[in-house]
Parts: structure tokens; C-alpha cells; sequence
């Protein structure tokens, strides 16, 4: 091995040394959305998440106690209207994960970050901060902006689809740079013109931290697949032939174009309860009665999903599954079951899966005594000792 390929390949084990991310627990664990208000679901129930810092500050700790790898935020800056102007009331994720970074001992701690909202220079000295604040334990998910009515507020152009990923890919090459060059460098792009770039201290992380990004369109799974660590996926259909589908697509993608391997991280909602009939049950119930329906009808304009000439039966699943948490993965049904269903998606290829409640404070508290365990006992985590 040649001896830049050598040093290149230190660093790369000296990046991974750190962060839980990068752990060996056959399926990771992170929490998802514990930064805006109702975090993943749009309901009325009691219990929902409401926004403070002793709220989620004791979500993200009992996480991090627990072993889990991942705290990722949802970016948002403007609420999406019905009765609980769902996720309006929010904190933004570079300060959030700087205050959870200090609060928490082993967890790896992410920023989500809006690409048109931050400049790479201010993105990279944050970045830093934060990875210092934690001992190496940030990382960063890249969004390429979709929200119109928060880009307004920026006065941020609003970009045809694939150009935003391009403005992305220039914003993501500055950031790099900022935290890998040793020398002051001049950088002219499309969108960015840097002189005499400049920033210390390095990350802790070298070459530099953990990189996520949620690219759905074939563009957008090409980013993933050519820069991120993580690339993290919806899923259409909840079958395990979806899963191997979606994530061996990503992954001979990231391999055979761009010579890389990445994990395959998605979302899911949790609703654990005795038996299946009283999930079941609750589940609709947070949905069908006590759903913002005026909200996930605001996010289907904007998403301009009524253009598309959907079936009704197939744009009302879409809307009861945003309710229910944020379009994510169900898994709903009793410990076991639960288990069953991430066992799944484990033998589909996925490494690890983003947790959100309707009641974070009660119900994380319960996945980690009732569905940990089992997932231990099925080889999937090893006992965490903090």
C-alpha cells in the first residue's frame, strides 16, 4: 500500500476510533426529532412533545445512558400550521447539539443543517466547536432545503430540485476544505467564492466528522451515496424485499461509482404497548381522532403531492403515516413484535434506525427497559455498560 493510501486509511480508523456511529452493534439506535415541538407526530394526544431544554435534555440523556449511537435533530424554522403549528416551537440544532454535547457522555450528538441558511465557513467553526465540546462524538446532516416558507424567510432563492444538490455539493467541498487545509486557500465555485479560507482548530474527528444526508430522488441517493457516512432512507412499503431493495441500491451505488462503503440509516415511530390490539388501537387514536390533519394537509400542498393524480387510498396512507411520525418506519405491536420488525429490517441490510414517540419522555424510558433487552437477546446490540 502506497504510503498516502496508508495515511489515508489511519486517519480514516482514527475518525472511526470515536464516535458511536461507527460502533459494532449490529443495528444502531438513535433518538429523532427531540428538538421541535410534537417531534415526529402530528397529534393532539396528551403527552406530545412540548419544547423546552429539561425536556429534551432528559430525552437525550436517557439515550445516551442507555447506549444508544445517535441524537439527530430535525431543522426547522417555521411550523407547518393547523391546530398545533406542528414542530413550530423549535431550537436550532448546531446550539442544541452543542448543549446536549456537554450534558452527555458517549452518544453521538448531530446538527441538521439547511445548506441555504449557513454559510460553509460559519457551518465549519460551528461543526468544530461542537466536536471539541464532545470529544469527537458530533456529526453533521446535510439538507438541501425543500420548505419554501422557511427559505423565504432567509430570502434564500428558491432552487429548481437538482440544482439545490449541486449547490449543495459546492457548500460541502468549502466545508471540507475549511477543515482540512492547513493553509490559507482560495476556492471560486458557482456559489461560493472563499479568499484566503481559513479555520482552526481542526475537528477532532480527521479528517472530519460523520456525515449524514437523506437524499430520496435518484439525484439526491447519488449525493448520499458519493458523500455521505450515512445516507438515510424512507421506505415506501414496511416488507423486507423493500428494504434489501432500497438499501442494496444505495449500496452498490456508493461502491460501484464512487469505490465507498456507507451505512443505511432510516426512521422510525414507536408505539409499544402489552398486546398488539392495544398498539394497534392507540395508534389510531393519536391518528385518526386526535390527528392535525390541517397540518399534513399543508405539508402535502407544499410537497405538491396533490399534482401527482395519487389513488385517494394511496395519498391517505401517505397522510396517516406522516401523522403517525414523520412518514417513518412503524414499528408497532408489543416488545416482541417490535423486535421482530427491526429484525427485519436488519436482514434487509439496514445498521440502524431513528426512534420517535408521541410521548418521548414516557415511552423512551420504555423501549429502553422492554425492547433493548430482546434486541440483545436476538444478537442485535451488545449490553451496553456506561
Amino acid at each position: 500500500m502506497a504510503t498516502s493510501a496508508k495515511a489515508k486509511a489511519a486517519a480514516e480508523d482514527d475518525r472511526r476510533s470515536g464516535n458511536p456511529v461507527w460502533n459494532s452493534n449490529k443495528f444502531k439506535l438513535g433518538v429523532f426529532g427531540a428538538n421541535v415541538s410534537n417531534g415526529c407526530a402530528m397529534t393532539k394526544a396528551e403527552g406530545a412533545l412540548e419544547t423546552s431544554w429539561p425536556n429534551t435534555k432528559a430525552i437525550c440523556t436517557a439515550a445516551d445512558r442507555a447506549g444508544f449511537e445517535a441524537l439527530v435533530p430535525v431543522a426547522r424554522w417555521k411550523g407547518f400550521g393547523g391546530e398545533t403549528n406542528f414542530n413550530g416551537t423549535c431550537y436550532e440544532t448546531y446550539t442544541w447539539a452543542a448543549g446536549l454535547s456537554a450534558v452527555t457522555d458517549q452518544i453521538g450528538v448531530f446538527s441538521t443543517s439547511h445548506v441555504p441558511t449557513v454559510h460553509p465557513i460559519m457551518a465549519a467553526k460551528q461543526a468544530t466547536t461542537i466536536d471539541h465540546i464532545s470529544n469527537g462524538r458530533f456529526a453533521l446532516n446535510i439538507v438541501c432545503g425543500w420548505f419554501q416558507p422557511e427559505l423565504e424567510m432567509f430570502g434564500a432563492p428558491i432552487m429548481e430540485h437538482d440544482e439545490r444538490y449541486v449547490y449543495a455539493s459546492e457548500w460541502l467541498d468549502v466545508l471540507k476544505m475549511l477543515w482540512t487545509a492547513e493553509e490559507e486557500f482560495d476556492f471560486e465555485g458557482k456559489y461560493f467564492k472563499i479568499q484566503k479560507g481559513f479555520h482552526q482548530p481542526k475537528p477532532i474527528q480527521r479528517p472530519f466528522p460523520a456525515i449524514m444526508n437523506a437524499g430520496g430522488s435518484p439525484v439526491g441517493q447519488r449525493f448520499a451515496a458519493k458523500v455521505a457516512d450515512m445516507a438515510f432512507v424512507s421506505l415506501e412499503k414496511h416488507d423486507i424485499d423493500t428494504v434489501k431493495r432500497r438499501v442494496s441500491g444505495l449500496r452498490d451505488l456508493a461502491h460501484s461509482e464512487f469505490k465507498r462503503d456507507i451505512q443505511v440509516w432510516n426512521s422510525s415511530y414507536v408505539v409499544c404497548r402489552p398486546t398488539e390490539k392495544e398498539a394497534k388501537e392507540y395508534l389510531e387514536y393519536y391518528v385518526r381522532e386526535k390527528g392535525d390533519w390541517a397540518a399534513v394537509e399543508n405539508l402535502v400542498r407544499i410537497f405538491g403531492m396533490q399534482s401527482l393524480a395519487l389513488p385517494a387510498a394511496v395519498l391517505e396512507e401517505f397522510k396517516f403515516h406522516f401523522i403517525a411520525g414523520w412518514s417513518g418506519f412503524p414499528l408497532v405491536g408489543t416488545p416482541e413484535q417490535i423486535v421482530d420488525k427491526i429484525q427485519m429490517m436488519s436482514k434487509g441490510g439496514m445498521d440502524g434506525t431513528a426512534l420517535s414517540f408521541v410521548n418521548y419522555q414516557e415511552e423512551l424510558p420504555q423501549f429502553i427497559r422492554e425492547v433493548v433487552p430482546l434486541m440483545e437477546q436476538a444478537g442485535l446490540r451488545k449490553p451496553f455498560r456506561g
